[in-house]
């Protein structure tokens, strides 16, 4: 986790958090009860299960490798982590999750992130730089462009810094809102697309009209001055800028106690 915190009443004394358990928080409070959640390893994985325990005890987690309605005691290291299997009321088959859960557009959301983020939502996971001659050669797709395409919307999660918030990426991996709005339908596209990226020093979403990432919520302490700093490009602002909850004792609490299988207590 990041060093950097906040300190701010919560209600029954005063708590410290970090940035990253303030954007996990963040992103556990945008899923709702009863949703099912196409789940990522990472800050995605650890927002879906501390919503679980909270405010959506009937939110339906979905990885990658199969597992279905999974509710693991602790957060697992890979989605291939036993605890996975162990925990889910089915295991099906990768190709059965993709071609009957996700490509029919019976996932509600998916968790993304990526290397690369543009104005428009659009995410990099395979190249930066040139791709025949990159600079750095990142891991690549996997199933994330299925879950930015067919989810019926999708959120990104992901730390603020100016070398990943750029104006154009470099390799679109995983499609957002295209170069602007419409241009998912015209693709026939199932889902919505992003409609949220959460990340360690606000929110931002989609213009209704433009389709361009515009700061709709900053957290506890950051300013828009920061967020702009951290964007490579000109970043709008929403009329109705809100200022993020502090983490509540509850959250904060829970969100400590969710260990990583075979660590020792650091998610």
């Amino acid at each position: 986790m990041t060093t950097n915190a906040t300190e701010a009443g919560t209600g029954t004394g005063r708590a410290t958090w970090s940035a990253d358990e303030m954007m996990s928080i963040a992103a556990a409070r945008s899923l709702r009860d009863g949703q099912a959640c196409f789940v990522g390893i990472g800050l995605p994985s650890t927002a879906a299960n501390l919503a679980r325990r909270l405010h959506a005890p009937g939110l339906v987690l979905i990885y990658e490798s199969g597992t279905l309605d999974t509710r693991p005691e602790e957060l697992p290291l890979s989605i291939g982590d036993g605890i996975l299997a162990e925990s889910a009321l089915s295991v099906v088959s990768v190709p059965e999750v993709f071609n009957y859960w996700l490509q029919p557009g019976r996932i509600d959301v998916g968790f993304l992130s990526g290397a690369q983020l543009d104005r428009y939502g659009n995410i990099n996971t395979t190249v930066i730089g040139e791709y025949h001659t990159p600079d750095v050669r990142l891991p690549g797709s996997g199933g994330a462009p299925e879950i930015a395409a067919s989810c019926r919307e999708v959120i990104v999660v992901m730390r603020h810094r100016l070398r990943a918030f750029v104006e154009q990426v470099d390799f679109v991996t995983s499609l957002g809102h295209g170069s602007g709005p419409h241009e998912r339908q015209l693709l026939g596209l199932r889902g919505a697309g992003p409609v949220r990226v959460i990340t360690d020093l606000g929110v931002l979403e989609p213009d209704p009209d433009t389709a361009e990432l515009v700061l709709t919520a900053l957290h506890q302490g950051i300013t828009v001055e920061q967020v702009r700093a951290e964007t490579g490009w000109p970043l709008q602002v929403s009329a109705d800028l809100m200022i993020t909850a502090p983490p509540s004792d509850e959250e904060l609490t829970t969100l400590r106690g969710m260990r990583t299988v075979g660590s020792d207590g650091d998610s």
